[in-house]
C-alpha cells in the first residue's frame, strides 16, 4: 500500500500522480453511477496521444477490509488474464480489468483524509447500459457473466475474502429488516408498514437456496455477486457482444444462481431500479428467455441439474433480497446505498417488491422456459 504525502487535501491530480500512469494528467470528471464508490474517468497525454484511466474511491465504510478486497481482486484479474491468454485468438475480444499500480508498486494508495484509492486501465470501444435496448444485449450480458464463473472454475489457492460477509445470505438479510423494524430508530416504519408485511409474508423463501447449500445440492463457487446490466461492458463498435466484467469489489465465494438472480432482476425489469409509477414495472419474459439462453450458453456446462431448475426462483429470491436490503436501508437512514433525493431507497424497495409480483404471476411461465431451454 502507498500513502499520499501531500500534507494538502488530495484533488484527482494529486491522486492520479501516485499510480503509473503514462503521460501527463489533463482532467478528471465523475464517471458512471454506482451506488457505493466514487468513480473518475482521467484523462493523460503522452506525446499527442490521450490515455483514459479509471480512478475510484473506495467505500471503506461498506468493504472495511479493502487490504483483502484489493488481494481478491488482484488474484481474480491476473487468474482471468492467464485463462485469456491462453485461450488465444478464440476469446473475441474479451479482456479482463487491469490494475494499474502505484509508483511503488502496490495495489491502491490512500489519501490524507485516510481515503483508499485504485486505478485500472480504461475499456475503450465499450459502454455500459443501465436499462435493456434490446434482446441481444440481454443474452450477451448473461453470457459475459457466465463466462466470467467459468474462467475462475479453477483458480487455485485459498478461498477468496469474504469483502462483505455473508453478502447474499438471505436469512440474515430478512433477520435485518426485522431488527430495523422493531428498533424503528429513525421513526420510519410506520411510512413502510405496507411493504413492510409484504416482506414479512414471504419468508419462506428465504431458506430455500440456503438449505440446498447446505445439503450439498448446490456448490459454492466464485461468483461475481453483483451481476447488475451495467457491471458488463458491451462492444460498442461492431460485434456488441460482452467484453469486460467490470466492478468486481464483490467477487468471492457465492452460489450460480444469485449471479444469475441479479441479472434477471436488473435486466428484465421493465423499468429502471427506482421508478416511482409501479404500473411500469414488470418482468419482462422474452428478455427472461434470453438471460437463460445467454447464460446456460457459457455456464450450462458448469451447473448441476438443481441449479438448472432453480433459475426461476433465483431471480425472484435476489429480486426479493435486494428489496429488503433497500427497505432495511431506508429504516437506518439510509446508511448504505447512496441516495440522490428524500425516500430514494424506499422507491427502490417499491419498485423491486413490486417486480417481485410481477414474477409470481409468471412463475410458471418463467418455470417453462427454463425447462425448454435445459432440455
Amino acid at each position: 500500500m502507498s500513502a499520499i504525502t501531500t500534507t494538502a487535501k488530495a484533488d484527482l491530480a494529486t491522486i492520479a500522480r501516485a499510480f503509473s500512469l503514462r503521460g501527463r494528467y489533463l482532467a478528471g470528471v465523475p464517471h458512471g453511477n454506482g451506488h457505493i464508490n466514487d468513480t473518475y474517468a482521467v484523462t493523460c497525454e503522452e506525446h499527442g496521444r490521450r490515455l483514459r484511466y479509471i480512478l475510484q474511491r473506495i467505500n471503506d465504510h461498506v468493504f472495511q477490509n479493502v487490504p483483502a478486497l484489493m488481494e481478491n481482486i488482484q488474484r481474480v484479474t491476473t487468474h482471468v488474464a492467464r485463462n485469456l491468454a491462453a485461450r488465444g485468438p478464440a476469446v473475441n475480444g474479451w479482456q479482463t480489468l487491469k490494475i494499474i499500480p502505484t509508483r511503488e508498486g502496490a495495489a491502491y494508495c490512500r489519501d490524507p483524509q485516510g481515503g483508499y484509492w485504485r486505478c485500472y486501465d480504461f475499456v475503450e470501444n465499450a459502454r455500459t447500459y443501465d436499462i435493456l435496448q434490446d434482446l441481444r444485449q440481454a443474452r450477451e450480458a448473461a453470457r459475459a457473466f457466465g463466462e466470467f464463473q467459468c474462467l475462475l472454475v479453477d483458480l487455485e489457492g485459498p478461498r477468496l475474502h469474504e469483502t462483505i460477509p455473508y453478502f447474499h445470505d438471505t436469512r440474515r438479510r430478512f433477520d435485518a429488516l426485522r431488527r430495523a423494524v422493531a428498533a424503528d430508530r429513525h421513526g420510519r416504519a410506520a411510512a413502510t408498514e405496507t411493504e413492510i408485511a409484504f416482506a414479512l409474508a414471504r419468508e419462506a423463501m428465504v431458506d430455500v437456496l440456503l438449505g440446498l447449500q447446505a445439503r450439498g445440492e448446490i456448490p459454492e463457487r466464485i461468483t461475481h455477486n453483483d451481476t447488475k446490466l451495467n457491471n458488463v461492458m458491451l462492444d460498442d463498435t461492431t460485434t456488441g457482444q460482452g467484453v469486460c466484467v467490470i466492478d468486481l469489489d464483490t467477487v468471492m465465494p457465492g452460489l450460480a444462481l444469485y449471479d444469475f438472480g441479479d441479472m434477471v432482476r436488473s435486466a428484465a425489469n421493465s423499468a429502471a431500479e427506482d421508478e416511482t409509477d409501479l404500473s411500469r414495472v414488470r418482468m419482462q419474459l422474452p428478455v427472461f428467455a434470453a438471460l437463460v439462453e445467454g447464460y446456460l450458453a457459457s455456464a450450462g456446462p458448469l451447473l448441476n441439474e438443481t441449479e438448472r431448475a432453480h433459475l426461476a426462483f433465483a431471480a425472484r429470491l435476489i429480486t426479493f433480497e435486494i428489496g429488503l436490503r433497500f427497505l432495511t436501508d431506508f429504516l437506518a437512514s439510509d446508511t448504505y446505498f447512496k441516495i440522490h433525493r428524500p425516500g430514494h431507497n424506499l422507491d427502490r424497495c417499491r419498485c423491486q417488491f413490486a417486480l417481485v409480483r410481477s414474477m409470481e404471476t409468471q412463475a410458471a411461465e418463467m418455470n417453462a422456459v427454463v425447462e425448454k431451454l435445459t432440455s
